[in-house]
């Protein structure tokens, strides 16, 4: 479990749960993402089907090539930060509004020496969201900065391109946290099944999906349509360790209306906490990587964290040192395995002489 991870759950401020069959209007405000759910859709934003889904967008292996095509953040406002929280003085970062390669290089290389990063979006989910994560979670894997949090504040969008950014994002080690104050509706709920951690202070809300091209005139021909999207979306929730049954809930909900979700739903659904799937893929990594050993100390370490550190009314910073006089306890840092190790990245911190990660110097060259 990344540190960033363990820390953000723990200091989140506590909620009272929405009752399980709570049925709200979303909120009236100013801001988009405060709109009802027929404002939203009027907009594009809620969950709006225009066409079959793409094949799976995952990212290649060999990461992107450096000649990107021109794009930018439209769809809402995205910015950068290297810190973990946003209640330090930088806040939620620098603004990133242009996607092109060395752009995208300028704004991460304070990250790099760290090695966090969060990326705070608030905004509708579209095309250009997906090409954000993609250059931003690509870049982040050349310099090396490897615990990543998508700091995530959207009323929905494109069901489509949540599921070509959720593949993006299951391929490349991303926390994904709805703050307090934050919400996560529609289609967004797509794009936080696909984290490697879910950590959850906002609101969370599901409504049927919107057939925008449709060409339906009966409710058995409209049904026709949606099965074929739907089938899609429970392949993709499958693949992503969340319940299909989100999907169903879905279904019963007019999208004129919000669903809100209760924390032990949220659980219930494989939508709060540790993703299942990556979790098991991680397991089995780590295993011939560093050992049947090594698991077993990690996981011990992280069951004696959540239950000497994690106390209610800890600060950051004690729960930081209580992590770092812990893992010595269970042999960390590992010596055949240091990167793996939990906290980790205070180990690197700390090597004031650490040498940068050093990107091509041409732009057209392959990674």
């Amino acid at each position: 479990m990344l540190l960033t991870a363990v820390l953000l759950a723990a200091c989140r401020p506590s909620e009272q749960d929405v009752a399980s069959d709570a049925m709200a209007e979303a909120p009236a405000a100013a801001s988009p993402a405060q709109d009802t759910p027929a404002q939203q859709a009027e907009r594009g934003d809620g969950a709006v089907s225009s066409g079959p889904p793409a094949s799976p967008a995952r990212a290649p292996a060999e990461g992107l090539p450096t000649d990107w095509p021109t794009a930018t953040v439209q769809s809402g406002e995205a910015r950068v930060s290297c810190q973990a929280e946003y209640n330090t003085d930088e806040g939620d970062g620098a603004p990133l509004e242009s996607l092109a390669f060395f752009s995208v290089v300028d704004a991460l290389s304070p990250c790099q020496k760290g090695g966090v990063l969060r990326l705070r979006y608030q905004g509708k989910i579209a095309a250009d969201f997906t090409d954000l994560v993609a250059r931003v979670a690509d870049i982040a894997g050349r310099m090396g900065i490897h615990k990543r949090i998508l700091d995530l504040d959207s009323a929905g969008g494109q069901v489509e391109d949540a599921i070509k950014a959720g593949d993006v994002i299951g391929a490349d080690g991303w926390t994904i946290w709805v703050r307090e104050g934050s919400i996560c509706h529609s289609a967004c709920v797509f794009v936080l099944g696909a984290g490697d951690n879910r950590l959850i202070s906002g609101k969370v809300g599901v409504h049927r999906i919107i057939r925008m091209s449709s060409t339906a005139t009966t409710r058995a021909e409209l049904n026709d349509e949606l099965r074929g999207v739907y089938g899609r979306v429970k392949d993709y929730l499958e693949r992503n360790g969340v319940a299909v049954a989100i999907a169903d809930l879905m279904m019963t909900v007019p999208n004129r209306r919000l669903r809100l979700l209760s924390k032990d739903e949220l659980q219930e659904y494989g939508l709060d906490g540790t993703n299942a799937a990556q979790d098991d893929l991680d397991r089995l990594r780590l295993m011939r990587r560093c050992g049947e050993d090594f698991v077993l100390r990690r996981d011990a370490f992280m069951r004696s964290f959540d239950g000497e550190c994690k106390t209610a009314g800890a600060g950051l910073d004690e729960m930081q040192a209580c992590g770092l006089a812990l893992r010595t306890r269970f042999g960390f840092p590992d010596a055949e395995c240091p990167a793996d190790s939990p906290l980790s990245e205070f180990d690197r911190m700390a090597d004031s002489d650490e040498a940068p990660v050093v990107l091509p110097e041409t732009a057209g060259t392959s990674p």
